[in-house]
């Protein structure tokens, strides 16, 4: 993507994306309750270009826990999947079924949430598969991959670079989402979907890094 930069924000329990365009700023997810100082610093690098749009792959703790915050301070309008609306607008994470080290996680998602709670909000934009984002500035479509959350969805750029959320990481070496699912024969198929794009590099929602083509094509998910 020549003409975009990406930088990748390490926010306390997850990463969020901020990508550059001549005039428009993207923020893919927005990390947790906590986290927006850190995020809106951030901004200021690329200023005086404006936010056009935050971009949220799902409605967990921590990828949309600082989205009201944010377009107070900046104006830009939030856009998540239709299916993840509701749960925007009650500030609820909805982890579905938990496997391994998922299932002790919960309780610490427990905590957190009575500490510091999602503040709820109303998404501006609420996206469908196959919606594309040129009018804020951004050769992308949106890729429907639920499973993880029934409005999970990938946010793929025509070059072929791609935010997948929490359907895959790099957290340990790559692997496919394997602790958290709404249904995890639907999160099979969403992968299966991804696979069939063939991207060049898939920045994930945990993990220092990007997947390359070769390592998503490699992934199995267990449904």
């Amino acid at each position: 993507m020549p003409d975009f930069v990406i930088v990748q924000l390490k926010t306390r329990l997850s990463n969020a994306f901020l990508v550059a365009g001549p005039e428009v700023v993207l923020l893919v997810d927005a990390g947790s309750p906590g986290d927006a100082d850190f995020i809106r610093k951030a901004l200021l690098r690329f200023a005086p270009r404006k936010l056009a749009l935050i971009y949220m792959t799902h409605a967990h703790y921590d990828h949309f826990g600082t989205a009201a915050a944010l377009t107070r301070v900046t104006g830009a309008p939030i856009a998540i999947h239709a299916a993840d609306a509701q749960a925007c607008l009650l500030g609820e994470t909805q982890l579905g079924t938990a496997r391994g080290r998922g299932r002790l996680a919960r309780y610490g998602l427990a905590l957190l949430e009575r500490v510091l709670p999602v503040e709820g909000f109303l998404p501006f934009i609420r996206l469908q598969d196959g919606d594309r984002l040129d009018k804020y500035g951004f050769p992308a479509r949106v890729l429907h991959t639920p499973g993880h959350t029934p409005g999970s969805s990938s946010l793929i750029f025509d070059e072929g670079v791609v935010f997948a959320g929490d359907l895959v990481s790099t957290t340990g070496g790559p692997h496919a989402q394997k602790y958290y699912a709404n249904d995890w024969q639907v999160l099979a198929r969403s992968l299966a979907r991804l696979q069939a794009e063939r991207p060049r590099l898939v920045y994930p929602g945990h993990g220092a890094r990007p997947l390359t083509r070769d390592e998503l094509l490699a992934l199995k998910c267990c449904a």
